[in-house]
């Protein structure tokens, strides 16, 4: 039977394997307990949620996200979340707020406080000082008894479903319901508040999701040479347009300097016969696709697919017929 050289993983080649499987079904077994309790949790909204977004939503000033250990690990990306989709928010640690951070929150402000148990005892200073200055709280919690729950403007109840760990104490189907609830209130006040690709594309101005939602003209060079040719303009200058742009095309315009038509690599090679003799009007694409300045560019990417083509021109938005730019999709795609 085949065994493994190195001492730290000597044995019976069936031995690893089993180890292996084991590992896969426990994986498993964890995803599906979890996701069984997000369907729990999903079934359970009711009246209180609603009511949740509406006091989001009436916030004046900030919302305003704390938890301790795990949640609290939970709480910086609600937090984060919530900011990003259009709702006011940032994370207070819910220790320093004894120490001084409790000055961060406001008459105003909404506090979101998270914690399975309800009872973790770093919360009562800062919950005692939202009774004080009368700041609403909504819970996320699975203790109703707490004082947490208690205390609470709102309790968003979590099902009370065991942890998937095998000693049923590391928090792990909790964290998820949580995290998932409080995607959940985001993407609701997101959607109250009519909130716009344009405004997330203001908020997302990095990374991919930045570049999907950018206007097109933040992505290509307005300031390149645009290739143009004149209707009559014989294929040595078209050519010559065409290599100079670097795109493989060229824009036909008339002379008001409208776009009418397009002549692309592929324009060439089918005709290619006429070659010597033809001009631009012959072998152009008349009425050629074009996107306003302005486009998403994930609209523009979505449309090249969709039309199967590579290169397009990018007009104003207020006259589709005069070209600024173009747009490759090598530039629009990582």
């Amino acid at each position: 039977m085949a065994t493994f050289d190195h001492p730290g993983l000597a044995g019976p080649l069936s031995t690893l394997h089993s180890v292996v499987e084991t590992g896969v079904e426990t994986g498993r077994a964890v995803v599906m307990q979890e996701a069984e309790a997000l369907l729990l949790l999903a079934n359970s909204l009711d009246e209180r949620f609603k009511q949740a977004i509406s006091l989001i939503l009436a916030t004046e000033g900030r919302v305003i996200v704390t938890g301790m250990g795990k949640s609290g690990h939970i709480g910086r990306k609600v937090s984060a979340t919530l900011a990003a989709t259009g709702t006011p928010s940032f994370f207070l640690h819910s220790s320093e707020a004894a120490h001084g951070d409790l000055g961060m929150v406001l008459p105003g402000d909404t506090l979101l406080v998270l914690s399975n148990s309800g009872f973790t005892r770093e919360l009562r200073p800062l919950i005692g000082y939202a009774r004080r200055f009368a700041i609403p709280i909504v819970a996320i919690v699975s203790r109703l008894d707490s004082p947490l729950a208690k205390a609470a403007s709102i309790v968003l109840a979590l099902p009370r479903t065991a942890e998937a760990c095998p000693a049923r104490v590391a928090p792990t189907t909790s964290t998820t319901m949580t995290l998932a609830l409080g995607d959940a209130l985001a993407i609701a006040a997101m959607e109250k508040r009519g909130v716009t690709k344009t405004e997330l594309a203001m908020w997302h101005p990095g990374g991919e999701i930045g570049s999907r939602l950018a206007p097109i003209e933040e992505i290509i060079d307005l300031d390149d040479v645009l290739p143009l040719v004149c209707l009559d303009a014989p294929m040595r200058d078209v050519v010559f347009e065409m290599t100079s742009g670097g795109k493989g095309v060229a824009a036909v315009v008339d002379d008001e300097g409208a776009l009418v038509g397009v002549i692309t690599d592929g324009d060439l090679r089918r005709g290619f016969d006429q070659v010597l003799t033809a001009r631009a009007r012959d072998i152009m694409t008349p009425g050629p696709i074009t996107v306003p300045r302005g486009a998403p560019v994930e609209e523009v990417v979505a449309l090249m697919n969709a039309c199967k083509i590579t290169v397009l021109f990018v007009t104003e938005a207020d006259d589709p017929t005069r070209p600024i730019g173009i747009a490759h999709i090598h530039d629009l795609t990582p």
